[in-house]
């Protein structure tokens, strides 16, 4: 393995991490004390973890409305993430804005956008002010593949290019915007890397469920943009496993297989990486048994944290609004 042990397990320990968080936020929200959509990443997580594990505290990331897993890969606060989808008043947005509009400026994380693509310009004013003001910041924004053909996503690409923007563009590719395959939404011949690259920008794809492979494409994008080389597109392919927004399985909506999931989640990233880990002796079934007490831990902890928090009060629903 290229990767060194300890970057090895710091990285199967933060798939695991989003996995189990995510699986608990399946489970209590069925509840229904959790009054906010719910987008989750479970089948994702290794692109988060890849891609922020380059990433310093000093780097900016920006999501869409399936962020949960590139907020906790980045180092935001489990407690205030929870909160905020009990819609209390610790939460990371004061109970005000739910699962789709985390933030947590103390980790670089400046907030998720749920309109599809409308955070890629956001991500692009973000590293042009940077780069303004002399910052060694990078700006990384995650999306989906819808978002890849929406118009700001070409003017934003184009905007960092001109101006060498140190911007990081992730498209988290899992074949579907909603209910729609790739097959209803844009022609077979469009290969997305060709689009980027004639726009004057390094652009890589690679396995999404594959964590080592994420983590050095991130490594070597990272590095060209520190470099000054302007900005860097990566696309990851991967699958969600739950539905478009909830935490139940779809299958039976009938706009993908049985059989296509299955197929998916035996390419599971936690499963495929813990078993490389053994393989090699990187780790044993002690110390993954530990880690899976430690991460539930944590997980109750946080959830009776944003349970026991009071509501906002009535005088919040008019404090941080903008009127000009």
């Amino acid at each position: 393995m290229k990767i060194d042990k300890k970057t090895a397990i710091s990285l199967y320990y933060n798939i695991l991490r989003i996995r189990m968080i995510e699986e608990n936020i399946a489970e209590l929200y069925p509840k229904q004390e959790m009054r906010c959509p719910v987008h989750l990443c479970i089948g994702q997580e290794a692109i988060a973890a890849g891609v922020c594990a380059n990433l310093s505290k000093k780097d900016y990331i920006l999501s869409s409305h399936r962020s949960h897993g590139h907020y906790l890969a980045k180092g935001g606060d489990l407690k205030q993430m929870l909160a905020e989808m009990y819609g209390k008043a610790s939460g990371c947005c004061k109970g005000k804005g739910g699962s789709m509009h985390l933030v947590d400026l103390s980790a670089g994380i400046l907030g998720a956008v749920p309109i599809v693509a409308g955070v890629i310009p956001v991500a692009a004013g973000v590293a042009f002010g940077a780069k303004m003001k002399g910052e060694s910041s990078i700006a990384a924004v995650f999306f989906g593949d819808a978002a890849a053909e929406e118009g700001v996503f070409f003017e934003s690409l184009n905007f960092a290019s001109l101006k060498k923007l140190p911007t990081l563009f992730i498209c988290e590719n899992n074949f579907f915007s909603v209910y729609s395959p790739l097959s209803v939404r844009e022609p077979k011949e469009r290969d997305n890397l060709s689009l980027v690259k004639s726009l004057g920008i390094k652009a890589d794809k690679g396995n999404g469920n594959d964590v080592f492979e994420v983590y050095e494409l991130t490594k070597k994008a990272v590095a060209n943009i520190r470099k000054g080389q302007g900005p860097h597109y990566l696309e990851f392919s991967t699958y969600r496993w739950r539905e478009h927004c909830g935490p139940n399985f779809d299958n039976d909506l009938g706009y993908r297989s049985e059989k296509d999931f299955l197929k998916w989640k035996k390419k599971c990233p936690v499963v495929l990486l813990e078993r490389k880990l053994i393989k090699n002796g990187i780790l044993k079934l002690s110390q993954i048994e530990d880690f899976r007490q430690n991460i539930q831990k944590e997980i109750d902890a946080a959830v009776n944290f944003a349970k026991n928090s009071p509501y906002p009060e009535i005088k919040e629903m008019l404090s941080d609004v903008y009127a000009g």
